[in-house]
């Protein structure tokens, strides 16, 4: 898939695309219908399949106050609409500038100029331009437009903002079923206070890059991708009330005797929690307490 970082420099050879319009943060089973559908019609019409998408959630400049947590990262994002079968990518800066674009000018510029747009394919709830002016049926009085309607589970529509809330409650393993695939956790191993390893448990400290949805505290059952592999992990997210009060995102990695990893990029896949945060009357209860959560996470094989 290529990726372009705005518009303008853009300057398409095909003739004629399936444009697919959205902000997909997670990339979650509902996403992957819209743009399932877009480039199952791309394939049937012998043409690219050309996504727009965002560098950030719209919020965060139309009302900045209401603005939540970011599911995943635009890269991770990419990477999974990559795995969709989209041929372009065109991530849009989101300013001001964008903001007060109005829905005409959208259109226009955008989808029908630089993409070359002959069909539109976006989520029932999809709009865009100044006030929100462009609806997708708006859309649909311009451009050829396919909307389509909600991804239902259980009866209940999957969005982007009910997962958020299953993850902040810790209900990881019901949001992985949602995003259909489990919830990561991408950082840079930074220095702790090493006291991990003075049980016998010796923990990755976590500092992350962006503002991420957090998961309710507790311990919760993963695997721990780096560059050396891939290996089962017990993950601790919250304060630790036993030792020193502070919040972090702490990773046991099991079965891992390799060089040490500060400085490097990981990512932690939560597949389910395994119980909520807990005090200890002493270290040695605590020390207990992880060997039991340890022993209830399977291996990675």
């Amino acid at each position: 898939m290529q990726v372009f970082y705005g518009i303008e420099s853009l300057s398409a050879e095909w003739v004629g695309s399936v444009v697919c319009a959205g902000t997909f943060d997670g990339v979650h089973l509902g996403h992957r219908e819209v743009i399932g559908r877009a480039v199952a019609l791309a394939h049937s019409q012998g043409l690219p399949c050309v996504l727009v998408t965002f560098d950030r959630n719209p919020a965060a400049i139309l009302a900045p106050a209401k603005l939540r947590p970011s599911i995943a990262s635009t890269s991770a994002n990419l990477g999974r609409i990559a795995e969709i079968g989209v041929d372009v990518a065109v991530v849009l800066h989101f300013d001001q500038e964008l903001a007060n674009t109005t829905a005409e000018q959208f259109s226009d510029h955008y989808l029908s100029e630089k993409l070359q747009a002959r069909y539109v394919v976006v989520g029932h709830d999809f709009t865009f331009g100044k006030d929100r002016r462009g609806t997708p049926q708006w859309l649909q009085s311009r451009l050829k437009t396919e909307i389509i309607a909600p991804f239902l589970i259980k009866g209940q529509r999957v969005g982007s903002s009910h997962i958020r809330e299953l993850i902040e409650e810790g209900d990881i393993k019901y949001a992985n079923e949602l995003l259909g695939w489990d919830f990561e956790i991408e950082g840079i191993v930074v220095s702790g206070q090493k006291l991990g390893r003075t049980i016998g448990f010796p923990t990755l400290n976590l500092a992350r890059s962006f503002n991420q949805v957090t998961p309710a505290d507790g311990v919760y059952e993963g695997v721990c991708a780096h560059r050396h592999g891939v290996h089962a992990a017990a993950v601790s997210i919250g304060i630790r009330p036993t030792v020193d009060e502070l919040r972090t995102i702490e990773a046991y990695l099991i079965d891992y005797a390799g060089p040490e990893l500060y400085g490097e990029s990981v990512s932690l896949r939560l597949s389910r929690r395994i119980r909520g945060p807990e005090k200890f009357d002493s270290v040695e209860e605590l020390k207990i307490r992880i060997a039991s959560d340890v022993a209830q996470i399977s291996r990675v094989k």
